[in-house]
């Protein structure tokens, strides 16, 4: 019996558990230093990315970090107004996915949910009607969408009509080492309007990405036309 046991466990060893621990090894550092993927449950980012979607992180775009930590082995780059970046919340650690709206020194303002970035107001233009492809019933009663201009980005912000949330905020200066983070859907976003500055080591990666998107509205159904799109 115990040469039987014996067998056994060498052979769950050699055929499973030592294989299994191999791809481990590489898998779960590389996920967490090279790139990595992040479901999204709510709606702050609309109608850039939509709830239930799967959205691709390079984590490599501005750093190489020590697995499974924020230390920095070496920096490259820095993130840019515009980027969708993927960070940890100076709140509660929660991993979040906004827009850098505003970089270490830059001076930020809004009025009425209307940027102003070192003294310039950002430019807004009309946006066509695409993003209703994919609006709830309210967005579709409510909603107002404009594209703003954000560094050398041009991306859709979204405004809901009746929605309690913060339209302003007197100038602020963003110290050494801090980003600014805002949602695209701008009156149902928790962002630094809230929470504050963001350092810089609490960046993880930036989206750049959709994988994959499922309508959780409609049992999950996906919806094609958003595989594999970019950001």
């Amino acid at each position: 019996m115990k040469n039987h046991l014996s067998t056994a466990s060498r052979y769950l060893w050699k055929e499973w558990i030592r294989p299994l621990a191999v791809i481990a090894a590489i898998v779960f550092p590389a996920k967490s230093a090279l790139a990595d993927w992040n479901w999204v449950p709510s709606g702050s980012m609309r109608p850039t990315i939509l709830e239930g979607e799967l959205v691709f992180i390079n984590k490599l775009a501005y750093d190489l970090k020590v697995p499974f930590t924020t230390r920095h082995l070496a920096e490259w780059s820095s993130p840019q107004r515009g980027d969708i970046a993927v960070f940890f919340s100076p709140l509660d650690g929660t991993r979040l996915v906004k827009r850098v709206i505003g970089l270490p020194g830059d001076r930020i303002a809004l009025h009425a949910n209307r940027l102003t970035i070192n003294g310039q107001p950002v430019a807004w233009h009309d946006a066509d009607n695409t993003w209703r492809n994919y609006a709830t019933p309210l967005e579709k009663h409510a909603a107002t969408v404009n594209n703003e201009t954000i560094g050398t980005v041009v991306h859709p912000i979204m405004q809901l009509a009746g929605q309690p949330a913060r339209r302003d905020l007197e100038e602020i200066a963003i110290p050494a080492g801090k980003y600014f983070m805002m949602g695209d859907n701008r009156d149902v976003s928790f962002d630094s309007r809230y929470f504050g500055f963001v350092p810089r080591e609490q960046i993880v990666g930036r989206a750049d990405t959709v994988v994959l998107s499922f309508d959780t509205e409609r049992h999950l159904m996906p919806r094609l036309g958003r595989w594999l799109s970019g950001l």
